[in-house]
């Protein structure tokens, strides 16, 4: 398929720059992915759409201060261990090269192991993966996307889920930004039922694609751990008679790999047949996006022509658009079932 197939014209003014306060006050598009049909209300209402035995699973990944930079002005975006390294990006590129040794704003220094073709490189930083997360905790950022303008203030706190607990993305689970505690506790006493995994969201979720063709990209790996618990809830939800669903497009790479324990680079494309996921939350996405393409296999499978579901996205994202929804990691959501 190609590429160019999964584009749409957003204006500006559709990206949101900040979340809904509260947090569960978002918009929520609830689509029918057999019928194409939708209905608008509050995520707050989410629960009118449930049902008791239903399962929502989460993704526990907590997002760590990813980006540092070096005293001459080179940009170091952590993305994950490595060995004994670890793997990231610098911008600019062409200023570090393989010996070379990079030195941070509190002294600290580190050495330039590899450079790689895609634009990575590894760094050591002769620190324990532990002391690093802890080094960057004090002298890092939170990695904000770059189409929010203007990151804000509190973004260690903005830019996570309720739940996150597990250190280790670059990129927040964003599908899980419209729960609170308040709305979480609500679910649950409707008979309602959560469980985890963790997918440390990485380079493969929000790397954009850029071959002609949806089939010449390749996905990054991302680590994954799905506990015992969380397999035996869904086997337990399934034979009930209720949903699995997850909450977020990471969570449903983590549940459809097949990996309980390691790494995944997984690309769910049309045509995929899903064996976990039932029913899906999840944000509106960029234009040409891995993630946008999963939501379209989603929809799709419910259709004898696997390509039915990147149009009914598009249309309902086109309808989103019309009605004021806000995209990207602040904004609304859809709940397809």
């Amino acid at each position: 398929m190609d590429t160019s197939d999964f584009d749409y014209l957003l204006p500006p003014d559709r990206i949101a720059q900040e979340p809904a306060k509260p947090r569960d006050a978002s918009r929520l598009l609830v689509m029918n992915r057999a019928t194409g049909t939708v209905t608008h209300r509050k995520f707050f209402e989410i629960g009118d759409v449930l049902k008791p035995g239903d399962l929502l699973v989460v993704n526990d990944s907590r997002v760590f201060k990813a980006r540092l930079m070096t005293t001459d002005g080179i940009e170091i975006f952590l993305l994950r261990p490595d060995g004994e390294g670890w793997i990231a990006l610098a911008k600019p590129g062409r200023k570090v090269t393989p010996g070379s040794t990079i030195a941070f704003v509190d002294e600290a220094t580190a050495t330039i192991v590899e450079k790689h073709d895609d634009g990575t490189v590894v760094i050591d930083f002769g620190k324990t993966d532990e002391e690093v997360l802890a080094w960057t905790d004090r002298v890092g950022s939170v990695p904000t996307p770059p189409y929010v303008e203007r990151p804000p203030a509190d973004a260690e706190t903005v830019y996570q889920t309720v739940y996150a607990t597990n250190v280790g993305s670059v990129a927040a689970p964003t599908a899980g930004f419209h729960f609170t505690p308040e709305l979480i506790s609500d679910l649950k006493t409707r008979g309602i039922r959560f469980a985890t995994v963790t997918l440390h969201v990485g380079l493969g979720t929000f790397r954009p694609i850029k071959t002609d063709r949806i089939e010449d990209h390749t996905m990054h790996e991302e680590w994954v751990d799905v506990p015992d618990e969380t397999t035996r809830l869904i086997k337990e939800t399934k034979t009930g008679g209720g949903r699995v669903i997850a909450v977020g497009t990471t969570t449903v790479r983590a549940l459809e790999s097949g990996v309980r324990h390691g790494f995944t680079g997984m690309f769910i494309t049309p045509g995929y047949r899903f064996t976990a996921v039932d029913a899906l939350i999840t944000n509106f996405h960029l234009p040409k996006s891995t993630l946008l393409v999963l939501v379209s296999a989603f929809i799709g499978e419910k259709h004898a022509d696997p390509d039915e579901g990147r149009r009914i996205a598009l249309v309902a994202y086109a309808e989103a658009i019309k009605d004021g929804y806000r995209f990207y990691s602040f904004g609304d959501a859809m709940f397809i079932v």
